[in-house]
């Protein structure tokens, strides 16, 4: 196939500046992490985001809320238990339903990834206005309710 073929001009297409963007957020995220000495990922932190919000989710609502298949959260989970981050109890009435719990060194780890968190944000908005914000944070809900949308329709 040659180049004239292909019809999309990926350099004018949004896909590739947004995982690149991705990309150096992440990368800028996990080196910042280490720098202070924590033992945490992206992943993990995310988890620790939301069991600091509402505690005792259960295991599959923890999946769909990170956008993780159950197995792999499972794996997830099960790190954060070696690291003492989490750990996982029964439901008393459903003994099939996991529910995970934040521990005291879990919430510390969340609260000490706050201030880099707060210093990611502020690179990343560096230069921009509110409303360039608010525009930016309502073209990227877009985006992912275009992808909902397509996984919904399979």
């Amino acid at each position: 196939m040659q180049e004239t073929d292909f019809k999309v001009d990926l350099e004018k297409s949004i896909g590739p500046w947004i995982g690149k963007t991705s990309k150096i957020i992440d990368y800028y995220l996990h080196e910042a992490l280490q720098q202070h000495g924590l033992d945490v990922t992206k992943e993990q932190m995310i988890v620790l985001k939301k069991l600091h919000h509402e505690d005792g989710l259960n295991q599959n609502e923890l999946a769909s809320l990170t956008w993780r298949d159950k197995s792999s959260l499972a794996r997830l989970l099960a790190k954060m238990e070696r690291k003492e981050y989490v750990y996982r109890r029964q439901h008393s009435q459903d003994k099939r339903i996991n529910q995970v719990f934040l521990t005291d060194k879990g919430r510390h780890i969340f609260e000490s990834t706050r201030p880099i968190i707060e210093k990611l944000i502020e690179i990343m908005e560096k230069g921009l206005d509110k409303k360039e914000i608010e525009h930016m944070i309502h073209i990227l809900k877009r985006i992912q309710y275009n992808f909902t949308a397509e996984i919904s329709a399979l």
